[in-house]
């Protein structure tokens, strides 16, 4: 193949050149062509390619977090079931309006049973929360260590929700502890 010869080629009669300028000739066609394919049709495929294979990685995790989730979905569904019945069992804890004088009566007796002098049993107004009220009760009594924890563990055997808050003892013969009794209700859907 000689320069002169690539000088005077004339492309729209190709045919009588040599062939090893055909070739070059060819395969620079060629090249042109497949270099455009490339710039106008594939380079863009080739970023939505990789968008799209990001996005499957994100789509292969979120479902095998589901998948696994789907997998003890079952045992999911038995611990709702006992949520559920712990949770209605501890609203049955909690008096409704009805109960609470009588619930004031236990807390008073489990105080006189555990050999304590009742100076102030106040029953305070209701403070409503979330989805329930609170009861508070302030108590003063007069008694030693083991009858102030005898009043304690009748108070928590009781069989609604009772706390003791804000215990403070002042030593003295007979000593005295103040404290506040809380008792809870259930709010009804009204209230």
């Amino acid at each position: 193949m000689d320069w002169n010869e690539v000088k005077n080629l004339d492309l729209s009669n190709i045919s009588t050149a040599s062939l090893p300028l055909r070739v070059v000739v060819i395969v620079i066609i060629c090249a042109a062509i497949g270099f455009a394919g490339y710039w106008f049709d594939t380079k863009k495929q080739v970023v939505d390619l990789k968008g799209v294979e990001a996005r499957e990685v994100e789509l292969k995790q979120t479902f095998e977090v589901k998948q696994k989730k789907a997998a003890n979905l079952e045992l999911y569904k038995e611990q709702l079931a006992e949520m559920r019945r712990t949770f209605g069992a501890l609203l049955r804890q909690l008096p409704s309006e009805t109960e609470i004088p009588g619930l004031i009566v236990d807390i008073s007796q489990t105080g006189l049973s555990a050999g304590l002098e009742i100076e102030l049993f106040k029953p305070r107004p209701e403070a409503k929360k979330d989805f329930y009220a609170e009861k508070p009760i302030e108590l003063r009594v007069k008694g030693n260590y083991h009858q102030f924890g005898e009043f304690a563990s009748g108070v928590a055997a009781l069989p609604r929700i009772v706390t003791l808050e804000n215990v403070k003892l002042t030593p003295g013969e007979p000593m005295t502890m103040s404290a506040t009794a809380k008792t809870y209700r259930y709010l009804e859907g009204g209230e």
